[in-house]
Formats: C-alpha cells, structure tokens, sequence
C-alpha cells in the first residue's frame, strides 16, 4: 500500500468510527428516552438525524474518491467495499433511533404505560449486538462478528415475546392500545437494529477474510 493510500484509509477509518459512534449514542438515547420518558433525549435524536445523513454522505464520497484515485487490491479493496456497506448499515440505524424517538415523544403525551420487561431486555442486547459489530471492525475481530451474528436469533425471539406480551396489555388494558401499539413499533425497530449490527458483522467478516458469509448459518458458533 502506498503511504498516500495508507493515509487515505486511515482517514477513511476514523469517519466510519465517528459515524459508528454516533449512532451508537443515538440508538442508546432513543431506548433511554421510552424506559424513562425523556422527551428532551427524543428531541436530541430527532435533530440530530440531519448530521448522521451528512456523515454518511461524507463516508460515502470518501470511499468513491479512494477507488477512482487509487484503484485498491485485496485487503484494502474489501476495505472499502465494506465500509462502503456499513455506511448505509448505520444511516439506516440511525432512521430506526428517530423512529423510535418519535414514538418516545408520543408516548409521553399519553397516560404512562409499564414498558415490558422483554423490551428493556431485548434494547440492551440488540444495543450491545450494535457495539460488538462495531469493535468487531475496529479490531478486525472476525469471531467477535461471528458472535454477534449468532446472537440475531435470541433478538427476534425477545420480539415475539415481546408481541405477546402486548397483546395481554391490549385485552387487559384497552384504553391503552394507542400506547401499547408504539411500544411493539419501537420494539420492531429495535430487532431491525439487530439486524443491522448483523450485516455490519458479516462485512467485517467478508474484510476480514475475503469470504461472504450471509445466510450460512454453519459459520455460526453454537449456542448454549
């Protein structure tokens, strides 16, 4: 790799991370502002979507820039392509965070419901699903990735849970449905979140060791 180059993707490197990170924050203040109903947090998130899509515009012009001046090989080709994939990952988390912040700032005009306990069980793990795929690239750790992407399916059946448990509150508490409803919205946000971190860990994979790993669940660790 020339020196030019080698500058040119470390500087690469250091946009995906401030953009990772900044989703992270989002994603962590959406989930805080449902628990607690801290509509100023759902503010925050909501605003702030203008500067992710920046971010993301700005990764996106980098990455298109480094392979018309310098034509990458190998690694540092897989690189780019993955951040390139990963940048669209984490503007689209990014949607999901003001997603549910939006549904966290209805939530708070209403009478307060009790957010179910599969709710703040399944934000916290598709929060540290989210972080483990980005330390997974930051330390091109492929069996962290491998981790994170067998962890999806606990996440999809916290959201069934998750989908039964609303429907007891709707037959037992049906003044609350409107409440209820944009709980199980946000909740299905938060299994999408998984699934970005999901993608975002089988590209670290694929740049990590030039093999696309979707859909073969034999590359998985067991559970249990």
């Amino acid at each position: 790799m020339s020196k030019h180059l080698e500058r040119e993707v470390e500087r690469l490197k250091k946009r995906i991370l401030s953009l990772s990170a900044f989703v992270e924050e989002n994603v962590r203040k959406a989930v805080w502002s449902i628990a607690e109903r801290k509509v100023e947090l759902a503010r925050e998130v909501i605003e702030s979507d203008v500067e992710v899509d920046k971010q993301e515009i700005e990764v996106e012009e980098e990455c298109l820039k480094i392979l018309a001046l310098h034509q990458p090989v190998a690694i540092d080709l897989r690189f780019i392509v993955a951040v390139l994939k990963i940048n669209n990952d984490l503007e689209r988390v990014g949607d999901l965070a003001v997603n549910i912040a939006k549904r966290a700032v209805f939530l708070t005009t209403q009478e307060q419901v009790d957010v179910p306990s599969d709710f703040l069980r399944m934000s916290q793990k598709a929060q540290l699903m989210l972080h483990q795929s980005l330390d997974s690239l930051v330390n091109l750790d492929a069996q962290l990735a491998r981790e994170v992407c067998a962890a999806d399916d606990e996440v999809d059946e916290m959201n069934r849970q998750m989908h039964g448990q609303i429907q007891e509150g709707i037959r037992n508490h049906p003044e609350q449905v409107a409440s209820l409803i944009h709980l199980l919205g946000a909740s299905r946000r938060l299994e999408r979140i998984a699934d970005h971190a999901t993608n975002i860990a089988e590209d670290v994979i694929y740049m990590i060791e030039g093999e696309i790993v979707r859909h073969r669940v034999e590359d998985y660790p067991p559970k249990g």
